[in-house]
């Protein structure tokens, strides 16, 4: 018998409910454990994907694979859909970041049809709905990759400053709770730290010190919504000197102290 664990880990949620569980969990820098498709409908917004910023525009699909830092903003005329395979998924999927822009409109109803297709399914109790689930979800993989496809030809390759930027937002991703500072970033990276601050203005309009500042803090602002663990021991888990520099550093960011978002979360 087929084990359908993967597809009950699934999860198609619209974009402004995702807005509405509060700004930080879209603006913030962080990652998934598992892989996501953003696909707006409606409106325009910036999104941040390996440390570069692009415009999306209705009809634009995003994907990002596990453990890729992003972020995006999305006002209250953004639509779309975003759609969580779940860590074990074992459908194809693309394994670099893709921002494709759908002009087809043939395309855009395919998709439409599908996440329509599977939507329904989920929501469903009749027989063998789990089976249908997967071969949609079979079809939709087929979707990004033929869109891929046709994309390529398009695409530029990233110049100098924007493959530096995403090494330097990969190897975040990984050490940002070693308690590294940007020089010691830019010694990994074989560059001044000058040079990679300002490559990240460049690319995403943002320091370096910014994004690893926002990807610590938009952890913090995780644990202490989803866990129980200490201010303390979380400040610790995230390489800040001292609690005291933490709260400070949290505040600074968030407008709140650790505790206070905690109680508000």
């Amino acid at each position: 018998m087929q084990d359908f664990t993967a597809i009950s880990r699934l999860r198609i949620i619209a974009v402004p409910r995702l807005v509405a569980a509060g700004r930080w969990r879209t603006e913030a820098m962080r990652s998934l454990s598992e892989p996501c498709l953003l696909w707006f409908t409606k409106g325009q917004g910036r999104i941040t994907l390996q440390g570069s910023t692009r415009g999306y525009t209705a009809h634009n699909a995003v994907f990002i694979p596990p453990g890729v830092m992003h972020g995006f903003d999305a006002g209250p005329a953004v639509f779309g859909i975003a759609v969580f395979f779940g860590r074990n998924c074992d459908v194809t999927l693309p394994k670099e970041p893709q921002h494709l822009r759908i002009r087809e409109v043939h395309a855009q109803q395919e998709i439409n049809l599908l996440l329509d297709a599977i939507q329904r399914e989920q929501a469903s109790d009749i027989a063998a709905r789990e089976r249908a689930t997967q071969h949609y979800l079979g079809l939709l993989s087929v979707w990004l990759e033929r869109q891929v496809l046709r994309a390529e030809p398009e695409a530029s390759r990233p110049d100098a400053t924007r493959r530096l930027v995403a090494r330097y937002a990969a190897l975040l991703e990984k050490e940002f709770r070693s308690g590294l500072g940007i020089a010691d970033f830019a010694a990994r990276l074989e560059v001044t730290p000058t040079h990679l601050t300002r490559c990240c203005k460049s690319a995403c309009g943002r320091p370096a010190s910014a994004l690893l500042q926002d990807r610590r803090i938009f952890e913090a602002q995780r644990l202490l919504s989803e866990t129980r663990i200490p201010v303390g021991h979380i400040a610790a888990s995230l390489g800040f000197a001292s609690p005291a520099y933490f709260t400070r550093a949290f505040h600074h960011l968030t407008g709140k102290s650790p505790t206070a978002f905690r109680r508000s979360a």
